[in-house]
C-alpha cells in the first residue's frame, strides 16, 4: 500500500526483497497501490531498481493520480489506462453473481447500485456486499436506498418536474422532504446536476445510447426534456454548475438548496440571448415594412406628366417592384424618395427625408446603378435629376390636399404603434412619459 508505506525505509526493505527467487512460479510480483503517495526520496531510491530490474521481478504500479508520478518513474513503464465500465456491463455481472449465490434482487436495484458505483466493479461488488450483509437475500427498492442513502429515482424526477413547470412549493416541499429524512444535501444536488445533465443529453441526442437509465425512466426523461426545451435546460444546467461551488462550502447548505431551486423555477421568465436577438430580428422585419409603408403613403405624388412613348405604358409603382427584385436596398431607399415626374428623357426625384436616404444617391456609383435600372426597365436612357424638396412641385389637386390631410392624421395616430410592438416582444411597460425633452 503505497499510502501507507511510503518512506524511504520501505523501498529499501522492498530492495533487499527482491534479491531473492520465488519459491514458486516464474516471477515474484509486486504490486504497490496509490504509488503516488511515495515520496521523492522514496521514487529515487526506486528509480535505480527500475532501470535494471532482476528478471525474475515484475512490478505493478496502480494509482489514481498518474500526473503526480515523476517523468522519471512513467518513461520506465508501460502505461495502461482503465476505462469505466458500462452500466449495463456491471448490472449483468451483479446478475450473475446474485444468481449463483441464491440473492433475491431486481434488476432496478441492481442499476442503483451500478449507478452509485460510478464505473467501478469493485466498487459495485463492496456495495452488493453491504446490502446483503444488511437485508439478507431478499432485498426491496426501498430498503436499498436506505442502506445507500439514495434518493428515491421518482423523487428526483418529481424535483426536475417541479422547477421545469415553475412550482416553487413544491420544491420547498421535496427540500424538508429530503431534510427530514437525513439525505445528504450535497448528494441531493450533485443527483440534480446529474438528472438535468440527463434531460439535456436526451433532448440533442435522442438516438444514442449516452444516457444509463431505465427503458420507462429513459421516454419519462424525453417527455419532460421535450417540455422544457433545451434553452432552458442548458440555462437550468448553467446556474446549477455556477452554484454548486457555493452549496460545497457553505455552512447552510439547504438554505443555498432552496435558493437555487427557487431561482431554477423562475428561468422561463428570463430571455437568453438567442431569444433576445431573435426578437429584435423579428421587432426589426416588422417595423421596416410598417414605416415603409407609411413613406409611401406620405410620399403619394400626383401622376406624371410621361413625354416618353414608352414611359407611357409602364409607371412609377412598377418601376419599385422591379427595383425590389434586382436591388432590395436601393428600392428600400427609393421608398424614402418622393417621385415628382418623368419630362423627356429626365427622372426627377425628391430627396428622401431621413439623413442616410437622402444622400444615398450622392454617390456617383449608386446613381449610376439606378440610371442602369431605369434603361432596363424602359428601354432607353434616363438621366436621374436630384432635387431639394420644399413644397409639391406641382399644384395638388383639393381631392388630394384631403387625402395628404389624412394620411398625415392616421399617421401621427399610428406613431404609438411601434412602441407597442416593444412592449408586447419584451413583455414591457411605459414607466414615464417626458415629452418635454423632445425625446
Amino acid at each position: 500500500d503505497g499510502a501507507s508505506n511510503r518512506g524511504i525505509d520501505e523501498i529499501r526493505e522492498l530492495r533487499e526483497n527482491i534479491k531473492y527467487m520465488p519459491q514458486s512460479g516464474l516471477y515474484r510480483v509486486y504490486i504497490i497501490d496509490e504509488v503516488h503517495m511515495l515520496t521523492i526520496q522514496a521514487f529515487n531510491a526506486l528509480l535505480k531498481t527500475l532501470e535494471e530490474p532482476p528478471e525474475h521481478v515484475k512490478f505493478i504500479f496502480a494509482t489514481t493520480e498518474p500526473r503526480k508520478v515523476p517523468v522519471t518513474i512513467l518513461s520506465r513503464c508501460q502505461r495502461f489506462d482503465f476505462r469505466r465500465i458500462p452500466l449495463s456491463e456491471i448490472v449483468s455481472h451483479l446478475e450473475r453473481i446474485t444468481k449463483a449465490e441464491g440473492i433475491e434482487i431486481g434488476k432496478s436495484e441492481l442499476m442503483v447500485i451500478a449507478r452509485e458505483a460510478d464505473g467501478s466493479m469493485r466498487d459495485a461488488q463492496s456495495l452488493l456486499d453491504q446490502v446483503v450483509s444488511s437485508l439478507g437475500s431478499k432485498i426491496s427498492g426501498k430498503d436499498i436506498l436506505d442502506i445507500l442513502g439514495v434518493v428515491d429515482t421518482g423523487l428526483m424526477m418529481g424535483t426536475c418536474e417541479a422547477i421545469i413547470r415553475g412550482d416553487q412549493r413544491r420544491c420547498l416541499e421535496i427540500v424538508e422532504e429530503i431534510y427530514n429524512s437525513g439525505y445528504d444535501i450535497k448528494s441531493f444536488y450533485s443527483s440534480l446536476m446529474e438528472r438535468f445533465r440527463d434531460l439535456l443529453i436526451s433532448l440533442i441526442t435522442p438516438g444514442e445510447s449516452l444516457v444509463d437509465l431505465e427503458e420507462n425512466e429513459l421516454q419519462a426523461t424525453k417527455n419532460l426534456a421535450k417540455e422544457a426545451g433545451a434553452e432552458r435546460l442548458q440555462a437550468a444546467l448553467d446556474l446549477l454548475i455556477k452554484r454548486e461551488e457555493d452549496l460545497r462550502y457553505s455552512a447552510h447548505p439547504r438554505l443555498v438548496l432552496e435558493t437555487v431551486l427557487i431561482r431554477l423555477c423562475s428561468l422561463e421568465q428570463y430571455l437568453s440571448f438567442e431569444q433576445v436577438l431573435q426578437k429584435i430580428e423579428d421587432l426589426e422585419k416588422t417595423l421596416v415594412t410598417r414605416i415603409g409603408q407609411q413613406c409611401a403613403q406620405v410620399a403619394e405624388a400626383p401622376e406624371p406628366t410621361w413625354s416618353s412613348p414608352s414611359a407611357e405604358s409602364r409607371g412609377w409603382d412598377e418601376f419599385l417592384q422591379f427595383v425590389k427584385a434586382k436591388d432590395r436596398p436601393m428600392s428600400n431607399i427609393l421608398s424614402q424618395w418622393k417621385y415628382i415626374g418623368i419630362q423627356g428623357n429626365t427622372l426627377r426625384l425628391g430627396r428622401g427625408g431621413e439623413t442616410f436616404s437622402s444622400t444615398y444617391f450622392d454617390d456617383p456609383r449608386k446613381k449610376e446603378a439606378l440610371e442602369s435600372l431605369c434603361k432596363a426597365f424602359w428601354g432607353e436612357h434616363i438621366v436621374v435629376e436630384l432635387v431639394e424638396v420644399t413644397g409639391d412641385q406641382s399644384p395638388p389637386s383639393p381631392q388630394k390636399d384631403t387625402l395628404r390631410a389624412r394620411t398625415e392624421v392616421t399617421r401621427s395616430q399610428q406613431i404609438p404603434e411601434p412602441v407597442k410592438k416593444v412592449l408586447d416582444t419584451f413583455e414591457g411597460k411605459i414607466i414615464s412619459t417626458d415629452s418635454g425633452r423632445g425625446g
